[in-house]
């Protein structure tokens, strides 16, 4: 196998967690830490007071 084809797969490997770990986290960051989700929970601003 030529050092091309290596240094190709080494490339696709990396990039195949690195988008895998982004995904990861960007979904990870939607919810905290009970499961639901922080863009669709009810935010209180000061009139709700």
């Amino acid at each position: 196998m030529p050092i091309g084809d290596i240094l190709y797969i080494i490339a696709i490997v990396l990039f195949s967690i690195m988008t895998f770990a982004i995904i990861r986290g960007n979904f990870q960051r939607k919810f905290d830490k009970n499961g639901h989700r922080h863009d669709l929970k009810d935010k209180k601003t000061k009139e709700d007071k």
